[in-house]
């Protein structure tokens, strides 16, 4: 291949696409003073907001608060690839593996959790581009068909709606010479406008009487007898209760750090694709796609016919430093474009609009994970490993959940109650982490076959993917 694909991104703005809207809301003031709340929201991000909206569904009476350290959505929730599924578990195969006896309910679950999002979209009128139009699991060689095949028959088993596509099939959806099958999870699946989708749940929230304040870092948390004191830079706020939802972002309690390692993600969009290039590549029912490789890349249209491409070199850096800087990595959109006309050829000479990267939560089970604190005051849910646009509104859920001592369904099962295992420490964790990397490319290279550390890592629970 040429370096063509080193043009392809060379003006491209280094920023993420959905940010461009004309719709952005303005910031909401810092907090400079001390408020009293029944609930403390601590990030603005979908968990945060979920928690919020539904904190005051349930009770309308409960005075909530939310408090964001930047801007409502400027992190994951509004730069990522708009993928909502209705999988609580990162996938069936990941579920199956971890909570086997649990996956009829978790699978219901995810789907009703899907479906509420729908309803609260229509409810408060967000518009966000929604599309239920599912998704397609590519395999890309022989040893991902027969992956395929597997993971259809645990999905029908569990009475879903998939279709298995030979070739032919896949062809006839999508055209890309790199396509062997495919499988549509039909109904499970939704894309969106993430910002907008972020930005409509904070007006939701607002309509129901939440108060939020940007701008706002929570630098600490102590028990305040009955309730907790959550302290801001210019601030204090003395809640009932707090429910966090800082993502990968440093943890405000101690114990949680242990859990989540910050790994950076990285996305590219074309520019709008011309009739015939839009022609030359099929895909007239906008699904959503994604390869099977270990290191995969996940892809989209979005409404203006641009395509989305991201995915493949997920980023860990020494003590899980989080920066702004680290969004910028040229070397891997540069690895991504050349991957995007590898997939697509017959798109040679479409250029590159926008490049962006940002960073995502991810725990040992590669989903998300609860527990409390002080007292029972305190909940978190972290964990999401990307998958956070559907499951972090059911993560709200069982967060109120928790904090009210309602029991339901959801905190009945090992899934709500049981943690990850933790990570290990420095330097052990970084060079850990490099060697599953160097495993898992390896891996894709070799028709999937999984050296003696991508085994062993499986054993311990403990099995890692991009």
């Amino acid at each position: 291949m040429s370096d063509a694909y080193l043009d392809a991104i060379a003006d491209a703005y280094p920023h993420p696409y959905w940010y461009d809207d004309v719709d952005k809301p303005e910031s909401n003031p810092m907090l400079v003073r001390t408020e009293t709340c029944d609930l403390c929201v601590v990030g603005g991000g979908y968990t945060g907001l979920w928690t919020a909206i539904i904190a005051k569904e349930r009770d309308p009476s409960r005075d909530v608060v939310l408090v964001e350290g930047s801007s409502i959505g400027s992190a994951a929730s509004g730069r990522n690839g708009g993928f909502m599924e209705s999988s609580l578990t990162h996938g069936v195969g990941n579920g199956q593996e971890r909570f086997p006896d649990e996956m009829p309910a978790l699978e219901r679950l995810g789907l009703d959790n899907l479906n509420e999002i729908e309803s609260a979209i229509e409810r408060y009128g967000i518009d966000c581009d929604y599309e239920r139009t599912g998704v397609i699991d590519i395999a890309i060689d022989e040893p991902m068909v027969a992956e395929l095949r597997s993971d259809a028959e645990h999905l029908q088993a569990l009475g879903q709606d998939v279709e298995l596509l030979d070739e032919a099939a896949m062809q006839a959806e999508v055209h890309s010479p790199t396509y062997r099958a495919g499988l549509w999870r039909r109904g499970r699946a939704a894309l969106v406008d993430p910002a907008r989708l972020v930005w409509g749940l904070k007006a939701a929230a607002e309509s129901l009487g939440v108060r939020i304040y940007e701008d706002t870092k929570v630098i600490g948390l102590e028990n305040d007898g009955v309730g907790v004191l959550a302290t801001t830079p210019l601030g204090r706020l003395r809640a009932g209760r707090i429910a966090l939802g800082t993502n990968a972002f440093p943890p405000l309690l101690r114990r949680m750090k242990h859990f989540i390692a910050p790994v950076y993600d990285y996305a590219l969009t074309t520019e709008p694709l011309t009739s015939e290039q839009r022609a030359s590549v099929g895909w007239q029912r906008r699904q959503g796609l994604s390869d099977m490789a270990n290191q995969f890349h996940y892809y989209r249209l979005t409404e203006d016919d641009r395509i989305l491409w991201g995915g493949y070199d997920a980023i860990y850096y020494f003590g899980g430093k989080v920066t702004q800087e680290l969004e910028q990595r040229p070397t891997t959109w540069a690895l991504l474009a050349r991957n995007f006309f590898t997939t697509f050829p017959q798109l040679e000479g479409v250029q590159f609009s926008h490049v962006w990267g940002g960073v995502i939560d991810t725990s040992t089970r590669f989903c998300q994970f609860w527990d409390t604190a002080i007292k029972g005051k305190v909940t978190y849910c972290l964990g999401y490993t990307g998958l956070g646009v559907a499951a972090s509104r059911f993560g709200a859920e069982v967060m109120l959940d928790l904090l009210d001592g309602r029991r339901s369904e959801a905190t009945t099962l090992n899934f709500v109650r049981k943690r990850p295992l933790p990570f290990p420490p420095e330097p052990i964790r970084y060079a850990g982490i490099q060697a599953t990397r160097w495993s898992l490319d390896r891996a894709d290279r070799s028709g999937g076959r999984r050296n003696l550390w991508l085994r062993t890592l499986d054993r311990l629970g403990l099995g890692f993917d991009s």
